[in-house]
């Protein structure tokens, strides 16, 4: 089974960039659809965005389409969420997660540990 490790949370103000990684192992993630999702304080778990398994189509949540940017990189093993224009309301825990399905479902199989990503206005 896969693994996943998070890194490139942190703080940032307003209007700022950062860009998470989601490293894994013990599988390729080529076998399967990779995503994002966050929780916020007091909020239930949420989709951010999605790379199917084909690494041909990517899915976003409203609230981040146009901002945020999921890809991957099948020779790192590594897949990436780049965040620009963040506001406040992204302040949340970013779990990245692997499902074995050609898209990444609501209830994926592999969940990482989570990163905090805090944006002050």
């Amino acid at each position: 089974q896969v693994q996943l490790v998070e890194s490139g949370g942190g703080s940032v103000q307003a209007g700022g960039s950062l860009r998470l990684s989601c490293a894994a192992s013990g599988r390729t993630i080529n076998y399967y659809a990779m995503g994002w999702f966050r929780q916020a304080p007091g909020k239930e778990r949420e989709f951010v965005a999605g790379i199917s398994r084909s690494g041909s189509s990517t899915q976003y949540s409203n609230s981040v389409k146009g901002r945020f940017t999921i890809s991957s990189d099948n020779a790192k093993n590594t897949v990436y969420l780049q965040m620009n224009s963040l506001k406040p309301d992204d302040t949340a825990v970013y779990y990245c997660a692997a499902d074995d399905k050609a898209i990444v479902s609501t209830r994926p199989r592999v969940w990482g540990k989570g990163i905090l990503v805090t944006v002050s206005s």
